[in-house]
C-alpha cells in the first residue's frame, strides 16, 4: 500500500492541482506512520493525527494521554497555513467530529509583562486546568502567593512563574520529580489549554450540557466528557478546499466503523485510488547488507538515498561523494523501487517513543490523618496531623499520635525520621502500643536478635563467596549475537547492560551473586537466555527455579522456543511429573545430558552435579532465605541469578550493595502498550459489551471477585448476563488443588473457555498474552496497589489491553478515594506502577532477604521500622568487617530548645507539602541535603521567612550534633547543655550572648562548627 501511495501522491504532484489539503484515511497508527514519511518525503506538509479509538459518549479520561495527543496534532494542523498539506488520519479518528479551529488558541507569558492573578485563574479554569498543590502532570497549575507553576499541554517542560505584584519578574523551567527549577531565565512561554480555549459563556453553556448527560461516566466534568458537548465541531473531510482519500484497508473497515450519515466520503476519490493501484509500477524492497549492489543495478535510474547521517552511508561504502545520488538526510525508513526511480533507506525502523515523562501522582508515602504509624521508641499509633503548641513561650510544630487509653504523643518535627507508616503484608490492622508498657520495646529486641542473625549469615555467607573462584564462562561465541537477532527487535538499553553485568561478572574469575529486578514483561527472562546459552556454549549446565509450576512450563516453552535451534537440551521438573519420570530427569541431569533444567521446589533437592555452573532463581521475592541458601549448597562455586518483578525497596539498597549486585531493568520494551483503564459504576450492559468485544476479537476475559464465598454467584450472574450457551466460565481461587488450578490456567491459555472467574490470586506471575481484558468488580475493596497489578495481567501480547475497575455506588466513596481511583483510569501507561505500586513493592520486596518466619516480627513492628534495623545491622557488620565506623538508627539527637522555629504555614500553605518537607528534612544525613531542600524551597515557595529558616539551622544543627555523638542538646533562658551519648564524656555547658532566638542558634553554630 505504501507503494501505492507514493505513485498517487507524486501523480498529483506532477498534475499540480492544488488543493489546500488532502486528507488521507488509513486504518491504523502504522500505516498513518509510513504515509506521513512518504507525504514529507515528496514535500507535502504532512501531519498524522492519532489513532483515536475511544467510542461517541466514553469517559475521556480512559484516553487522556490519546487525547491529548489528538489535539496537539489537530492544533498543529490548524497552525499551518501553508497550501498542499496532507492530513493523515485512521478511520476511527475520521469518524468523530473535531473541534473547530477557534478553540486552539494560546496565551504568551512574557518577562516583565502584567499578569493578573485572578484573571489568569479565570482564563485556566475555563481552559480546562486542573488546580493542585504540587503539579506533576500536563494540564495542572498551583499558585502558591506570588509563584505560580504550570504544566501545559503543549509542552515537554513546565513552568515556574516568579511575579513581583503583578509584573512578571522570572519565568523558568522546573523539574516535576525534584521540584527545582533550572537557572537560566526565560524570555517568553506559550500556554496551550489543558482542554479547549472556550469563553466564558462557552464554559457555563459545556458545564450546564454535561450536568444533562445521562451516560454512565464516573466523574462528570469537562475533561471527562465536555468533548462530546462541543457546539462547534465538523468531521475533518467537511473543512473547504479538500480532498479525501481513503486507503483499501481503510475501505474494507467502513462497515465495522459506523460512519453517521453526515460524514460521506468522496466515493470518486476512493476510486481512483483503487484505479492508480493497478497502473502503479512501485514496489516495496527490503535489503540487508547490499546496498552498493542494488545501487549498482540501478545506475540508470533516479538514485535516492535516505539515511540520518554521513557516516551511515560510508559504512555501506556508498560514496558521499556521487552526484547522480540524491542524498536525504532524515529519519524515514521505507524503500521503493521502479523500473525509472528508486529510493533506498539506510535507516533501522523507527522505536515508538515513550510520550510519558516519569511521574509520581500517586503519591501514596503521604501520611494521612487516622493512619497507622510506628514511632521507634514508643510503638505502634495513629498519626492525627500536625498541630502547634507553645512551650516556655516558644512556639513549634509537633505530630500528634494516638495510643492506647486515649493517650497522646506529641512528637518534634524534627525528630520526625523516628516516625514510619505501619505497613504489614495483607493490610492487617494492629493492636496500639501503650505508652506507660514496654510491650514494644520487648518486640523491637526480639525482631534486633533475629535481624542480626539474618545480616550476619549473609555477610558470612558473602566473605565465603567472594574467596572462592567462580567457574570460567566464555562470552564471545558468535551464537549470542545470533539470539540477540533472532529476537526481532533490539534490547533496551537497561536489558544490555544487565546482559553486561552478567557477562562482566563471568569474566571477572569470582563467582557471581545477581539479581536482576524489572517490571513483568520488561525482559528479564531474555536477559537470563544470554547467561544460560553462554554457560552451556560453555560446556556447562544450569538450573532455572520457579515458584509454581504455571511459571515453570511458561519458561520451559519460551526456554525450548528460543534456545532449541542452538541444541541446547531443555527439560522440567515439578509436581506434574510422576516419580519414574522425575528420577530419569534427574538421572540424565547427573549425567550432563540436560543443558538446562527448569523446575519449582522439586529443584531444592537436586543431586550435586559437577557440570553445573549457573542458578536462577525468578520471583526470587518468593523464595525464602533458608530456600534460597539450600540451593546455593548444591555447589559451592556455582553463579547465581536472581530474578524479581519487585524493585528492591529504597531503604535497603545501600545495605545490599554490600552483599549483592544489583540491575535494573526499568525500561519496557517498545513494542508494549498500555493498558486503557475505565473506572465506572457497577452496570450490566458494560460488563456485557466488554466481554463480548474480547471474546469477538478472539481473547480471554479475568472477571475478578475477590470473595471465595460469593464466587458461585457471580458464575450465576455472568451466565445470566450473557447465556450458558454463549459463554463458557471457570473459577479460580487459592481453595482449588495447584494441580486442578495449572490445568484450569492451561485450558484458559489454549482459548478453551472464555472468562476466567478469579480472586486477585491471579495478580503476580500470570503472563497469558491471550487474555486482554480484566473487569475488577468492588473495585474500591482492593489497594490502589492491587489494582495497578491486576491491571498488569492484560495487554500483554500483541492485542490492546482494556481493564474496567467497577464500583457499586460512587456517593458511598469519599472525594480522596475518588481521586485516587480517577487518577489511577488516567495512569494508565507503562512506569506508572512505581507511585502506584510503592507500598505494595515494600512489602513484596521483604522476600528478597527475609523468610516467611519473619512476618511475625514485622507485624509487631512494622515493615518500614524492620527495614530500616536491617538496613543498619547490615551496614553495621560490613562496617567492622571493613574497621570502618558506623552510625546506629539509635544515634538520633534529640533538641529540646525554646527556639521558635517550624515552617510557617503563611510560607507553605498546605499541611501535606509542610508535613512532607519535614519528613525529608528529618531524613536528611548531611548538611548539603538539607541546604538542597532549603533552595528547592525557595525555589517552589519564594524566600523563607525568619522562623522557617531558623528551622532548617536547627536541622543543620542536628546532623553536625549527631555527628560529635551527642544525645541531647536543651537551653534555660541563655544556658545551653550538650549532652553525650557515651557516659564517659563530660557534658558541655555553652553561654549564649542572651536568651534571644537567634542567640543561641549563633552560640550553637560556633559550638557544632568547630
Amino acid at each position: 500500500m505504501l507503494a501505492d501511495f507514493y505513485a498517487y501522491l507524486k501523480q498529483l504532484k506532477s498534475n499540480k492541482r492544488t488543493y489546500n489539503t488532502y486528507i488521507v484515511i488509513v486504518s491504523d497508527d502504522t500505516q498513518a506512520k509510513e504515509l506521513e514519511q512518504v507525504s514529507s518525503f515528496l514535500g507535502f506538509n504532512a501531519f498524522r493525527l492519532k489513532d483515536f479509538r475511544c467510542e461517541f459518549g466514553e469517559d475521556i479520561n480512559a484516553y487522556h494521554s490519546e487525547f491529548m495527543q489528538l489535539l496537539q496534532d489537530l492544533k498543529a494542523y490548524y497552525e499551518c497555513a501553508k497550501s498542499n498539506k496532507v492530513l493523515i488520519t485512521p478511520i476511527r479518528t475520521m469518524a468523530l467530529k473535531m473541534p473547530d479551529k477557534k478553540y486552539f488558541k494560546t496565551k504568551t507569558i512574557q518577562y516583565a509583562s502584567t499578569l493578573k492573578i485572578d484573571e489568569f485563574k479565570t482564563l485556566l479554569l475555563h481552559w480546562g486546568y486542573y488546580f493542585v498543590d504540587i503539579v506533576q502532570d500536563n494540564g495542572e497549575v498551583s499558585f502558591r502567593g506570588d509563584i505560580i507553576d504550570i504544566a501545559s499541554q503543549n509542552s515537554d517542560v513546565a513552568y515556574r512563574i516568579s511575579l513581583f505584584g503583578d509584573e512578571v519578574e522570572s519565568i523558568r523551567e522546573f523539574d516535576i520529580i525534584s521540584q527545582k527549577s533550572k537557572k537560566e531565565e526565560l524570555e517568553s512561554i506559550s500556554i496551550s489549554p489543558a482542554f479547549l480555549s472556550l469563553q466564558e459563556d462557552e464554559y457555563k453553556e459545556l458545564e450546564k450540557s454535561i450536568q444533562n448527560d445521562t451516560s454512565n461516566v464516573f466523574v462528570k466534568d469537562i475533561n471527562s466528557i465536555g468533548f462530546w458537548h462541543l457546539k462547534d465541531t465538523k468531521f475533518l473531510h467537511q473543512i473547504s478546499d479538500t480532498t479525501t482519500i481513503i486507503t483499501p484497508n481503510a475501505l474494507s473497515e467502513i462497515d465495522e466503523v459506523y460512519i453517521n450519515s453526515n460524514n460521506k466520503l468522496e466515493q470518486t476519490t476512493m476510486q481512483s485510488f483503487e484505479v492508480l493501484k493497478k497502473q502503479n509500477t512501485y514496489k516495496q524492497i527490503v535489503f540487508k547488507d547490499n546496498a552498493s549492489d542494488i545501487i549498482t543495478l540501478s545506475k540508470n535510474k533516479k538514485i535516492s538515498i535516505i539515511s540520518t547521517n554521513e557516516n551511515k552511508i560510508r559504512h555501506y561504502g556508498i560514496n558521499i561523494n556521487n552526484t547522480n545520488l540524491n542524498f536525504v538526510y532524515e529519519p524515514f525508513t521505507f524503500s521503493l523501487n521502479s523500473p525509472d526511480e528508486l529510493i533506498l533507506s539506510l535507516n533501522q525502523k523507527i522505536k515508538q517513543k515513550s510520550s510519558h515523562k516519569k511521574k509520581s501522582n500517586m503519591r501514596l508515602d503521604e501520611l494521612v490523618i487516622g493512619e497507622y504509624v510506628v514511632h521507634d521508641v514508643y510503638g505502634i499509633g495513629i498519626f492525627n496531623g500536625i498541630k502547634q503548641i507553645k512551650i516556655l513561650g516558644a512556639i513549634k510544630d509537633c505530630i500528634e499520635v494516638l495510643y492506647q487509653n486515649e493517650d497522646k504523643l506529641l512528637l518534634p518535627v524534627l525528630n520526625l525520621n523516628l516516625l514510619e507508616r505501619y505497613v504489614v503484608d495483607g493490610g492487617i490492622k494492629p493492636t496500639l502500643d501503650n505508652l506507660g508498657k514496654q510491650s514494644f520495646e520487648r518486640a523491637k529486641n526480639k525482631a534486633k536478635d533475629k535481624i542480626f542473625a539474618i545480616a550476619n549469615e549473609l555477610m558470612a555467607l558473602q566473605a565465603k563467596r567472594e574467596l572462592a573462584k567462580g567457574i570460567p564462562i566464555k562470552t564471545d561465541f558468535e551464537e549470542l549475537k545470533l539470539l540477540a537477532h533472532n529476537l526481532g527487535f533490539n534490547y533496551t538499553i537497561d536489558q544490555q547492560k544487565s546482559i553486561d553485568d552478567i557477562f562482566n561478572d563471568f569474566k571477572s574469575g569470582y563467582i557471581m551473586d545477581r539479581l536482576i529486578s524489572g517490571d513483568v514483561g520488561f525482559g528479564k527472562t531474555e536477559v537470563a537466555l544470554n547467561a544460560i546459552l553462554a554457560v552451556a556454549l560453555s560446556g556447562y549446565q544450569s538450573l532455572f527455579l520457579v515458584p509454581t509450576s504455571l511459571l515453570c512450563n511458561q519458561h520451559f516453552a519460551s526456554l525450548k522456543g528460543r534456545l532449541e535451534e542452538f541444541n541446547i537440551k531443555i527439560e522440567k521438573l515439578n509436581s506434574n511429573n510422576t516419580k519414574k519420570q522425575a528420577d530419569e530427569i534427574k538421572k540424565r541431569y547427573v549425567n550432563g545430558d540436560i543443558d538446562v533444567l527448569v523446575g519449582t521446589h522439586s529443584l531444592l533437592n537436586i543431586p550435586y552435579c559437577a557440570k553445573l555452573a549457573l542458578i536462577i532463581i525468578d520471583e526470587e521475592h518468593k523464595f525464602g532465605v533458608k530456600q534460597k541458601e539450600k540451593i546455593k549448597q548444591i555447589k559451592q562455586d556455582v553463579h547465581m541469578l536472581f530474578m524479581s518483578a519487585t524493585p528492591i525497596p529504597r531503604t535497603l539498597n545501600l545495605a545490599l550493595s554490600k552483599v549483592k549486585q544489583i540491575s535494573s531493568i526499568l525500561t519496557p520494551p517498545t513494542q508494549r502498550e498500555g493498558v486503557t483503564t475505565f473506572l465506572k459504576e457497577q452496570d450490566d450492559n458494560i460488563i456485557k459489551e466488554a466481554i463480548l468485544r474480547e471474546k469477538r476479537r478472539g481473547g480471554g476475559v479475568f472477571y475478578i471477585c475477590n470473595k471465595i464465598a460469593t464466587i458461585e454467584h457471580n458464575r450465576r450472574y455472568l451466565y445470566s448476563l450473557l447465556g450458558e450457551d454463549n459463554i463458557k466460565i471457570e473459577i479460580i481461587h487459592s481453595k482449588i488443588p495447584p494441580k486442578k488450578a495449572e490445568e484450569i490456567i492451561e485450558a484458559f491459555a489454549n482459548r478453551e473457555f472464555d472468562i476466567l472467574l478469579a480472586t486477585s490470586i491471579i495478580e503476580s506471575g500470570i503472563h497469558l498474552p491471550n487474555a486482554n481484558t480484566i473487569i475488577v468488580k468492588n473495585a474500591n475493596n482492593f489497594g490502589i496497589a492491587d489494582l495497578h497489578q491486576l491491571r498488569g495481567r492484560v495487554g500483554r501480547g500483541k492485542s490492546k489491553g482494556y481493564c474496567y475497575f467497577l464500583v457499586d455506588d460512587k456517593d458511598e466513596l469519599n472525594e480522596n478515594a475518588i481521586k485516587r481511583l480517577v487518577a489511577l483510569e488516567k495512569n494508565s501507561h507503562l512506569g506508572s506502577g512505581e507511585s502506584l505500586a510503592m507500598r505494595d513493592l515494600e512489602i513484596r520486596g521483604g522476600g528478597n532477604i527475609i523468610g516467611e518466619d519473619q512476618s511475625g516480627h514485622i507485624k509487631q513492628i512494622g515493615y518500614g521500622l524492620y527495614l530500616r534495623m536491617l538496613e543498619d545491622a547490615i551496614i553495621s557488620l560490613s562496617s567492622k568487617k571493613d574497621n570502618q565506623e558506623t552510625t546506629t538508627i539509635a544515634n538520633n539527637c534529640e533538641l529540646n530548645l525554646t527556639i521558635t522555629a517550624y515552617i510557617n504555614p503563611e510560607y507553605v500553605f498546605e499541611d501535606r507539602l509542610r508535613l512532607d518537607l519535614y519528613r525529608r528534612l528529618a531524613k536528611c544525613e548531611s548538611k548539603e541535603e538539607v541546604f538542597e531542600i532549603i533552595d528547592e524551597m525557595q525555589d517552589r515557595f519564594g524566600s523563607s521567612d525568619d522562623i522557617t529558616q531558623r528551622f532548617c539551622d536547627l536541622m543543620i544543627i542536628k546532623i553536625k550534633a549527631q555527628e560529635k555523638d551527642i544525645k541531647s542538646i536543651s537551653n534555660y533562658n541563655n544556658n545551653i547543655t550538650i549532652i553525650y551519648n557515651k557516659e564517659d564524656t563530660p557534658n558541655t555547658t555553652l553561654k549564649a550572648n542572651s536568651k534571644d532566638d537567634d542567640d543561641i542558634l549563633r552560640e550553637l553554630n560556633k559550638f557544632v562548627n568547630k
